[in-house]
């Protein structure tokens, strides 16, 4: 590692960076791990320097006012102090394995390396919070966005004329709905349908993040027209482009935001060439949302047993963080429907024991669709245009599209019966909606106030509309 960062002799540099990423990854997790903190605490920048160079800037005067007694030659030496002080800062203020990463990133090779570094840095970061790995990781983070810009990326569609290796790897890293076979591949690969990807020609046949569209005549509820529904509308019949996937393929890129300049350039490239279309949606999953309302009806059962017991009733003491998560009406038809199907002393718990069954059996009662959809439909908007992590939406996909200025058009009941769907969202999908001339408003609007912007549908759900929420009608 020292003789990579250190070597200055370009006629063996490259052996060095080869043995450098070969001789890495024949290493163990442990053993990578060493290495990786090595490089961020022996590596990093010099400190003592730093603090050295901003006295010697903090000691001096910059000319200037009425009572400044300079020439002009004296002044122009007292500036040219300054610019060489400041820039002997910006110089010591890169880490030293800056030099590192520049050389593998015109290595061939390199950057595909830098990507897999990044995604181990990552995933110690998973199981230890150590600052000079974080900082590692940080600067990393920035090199790569700034080597991945759009105007470094080639924007391709994909199609079944492709080479194998190329279609091998969207079978591999489709992560939202898994491709069954080659039939499958091929449909959504074939009329009516599109597939985009930026790649970058230092990992050339393989995708960094690609796309795939639906054109429809409307915007589908539901992935099961999407996916199953035949035969596809003829392309010319199609005023609506319906983004249904978005995947990455690097983990190491993992908070770089390419899904938002693809799906910008994909917007561009469909209205040139199909001039009719003119609605560009989503149908998204909504991933953190049982896990947020499990863990939510979980812990509001527990106090609601506490309020029941007769010592909290005699001296009538009520949590502080007791919230009603069911309506009255919710709460009694969940009890009067659940007698001997589901266990609970209360319409939370039958609400839990039913979405926790073996196989989401739930899903197979009429009865019990009906009765969970308006508590399940309610909560998800609720979850959508309430949950908030540092201002901004808590669901990582909602965010995704709200930075990206899209609005929240609607939630679809029953959108996806796959396991991973009831799994991740009781089987509710939303559709995301991007307009063209408010994305640019839209997104500065969420990055600056948070302001998510929803349709008057979504608001209905969770009445009356919270200051940090929006209509738009």
């Amino acid at each position: 590692m020292h003789s990579a960062i250190s070597m200055n002799k370009t006629e063996v540099l490259d052996a060095v960076l080869n043995d450098f990423s070969s001789g890495y990854f024949s290493l163990d997790y442990e053993n990578r791990r060493r290495l990786l903190l090595a490089l961020a605490k022996e590596y990093d920048l010099n400190r003592t320097q730093v603090r050295e160079l901003l006295k010697q800037y903090l000691g001096l005067e910059l000319p200037s006012g009425e009572d400044a007694q300079f020439s002009g030659l004296e002044e122009e030496g007292l500036l040219s102090t300054f610019y060489r002080t400041e820039r002997n800062l910006r110089h010591a203020l890169k880490p030293v394995y800056e030099v590192l990463f520049e050389r593998l990133n015109t290595h061939p090779g390199g950057l595909r390396f830098l990507s897999i570094l990044r995604a181990d840095i990552l995933s110690i970061l998973t199981e230890e919070n150590i600052a000079s790995l974080r900082a590692l990781d940080s600067y990393l983070k920035e090199k790569l966005s700034s080597w991945l810009s759009p105007a470094a990326l080639e924007l391709h569609q994909i199609t079944w004329d492709d080479p194998a290796s190329l279609l091998e790897k969207i079978v591999a890293y489709e992560a939202v709905h898994p491709i069954s076979n080659l039939i499958d591949l091929k449909r959504r690969l074939g009329v009516g349908r599109r597939c985009f990807g930026y790649l970058h020609p230092a990992i050339p046949g393989e995708p960094l993040i690609f796309i795939e569209v639906a054109l429809l005549k409307n915007v589908a509820q539901t992935v099961q027209e999407v996916l199953w529904n035949e035969p596809p509308i003829p392309e010319s019949e199609a005023t609506c482009a319906l983004f249904y996937s978005i995947s990455s393929t690097q983990p190491g890129l993992s908070g770089i935001n390419l899904g938002k300049f693809l799906i910008k350039r994909v917007i561009t490239l469909v209205k040139r060439d199909m001039p009719q279309i003119s609605t560009y949606a989503t149908l998204s999953p909504i991933p953190g949302f049982m896990q947020w309302l499990l863990s939510k009806l979980a812990s509001q059962s527990k106090f609601a047993e506490a309020e029941d017991m007769p010592e909290s009733s005699a001296d009538g003491s009520s949590s502080t963080f007791r919230e009603n998560i069911l309506e009255p009406e919710e709460e009694k038809a969940l009890m009067d429907s659940s007698m001997g199907i589901a266990a609970g002393t209360n319409g939370m718990e039958v609400m839990l024991s039913l979405l926790t069954s073996t196989n989401h059996e739930w899903t197979n009662s009429a009865e019990f669709l009906s009765i969970l959809k308006p508590p399940l439909m309610r909560l998800c908007a609720r979850y959508l245009l309430q949950e908030k992590k540092r201002g901004k939406a808590l669901d990582s996909v909602a965010n995704f599209h709200l930075q990206n200025g899209a609005m929240i058009e609607r939630i679809n009941w029953m959108a996806d019966r796959s396991e991973k769907g009831l799994r991740q969202s009781g089987g509710i999908m939303v559709n995301y909606v991007y307009r063209s001339e408010n994305i640019e408003e839209f997104a500065q609007s969420y990055f600056s106030k948070g302001h998510i912007r929803a349709s008057a549908d979504l608001h209905r759900y969770v009445e009356p509309l919270k200051e940090n929420e929006q209509r738009t009608d």
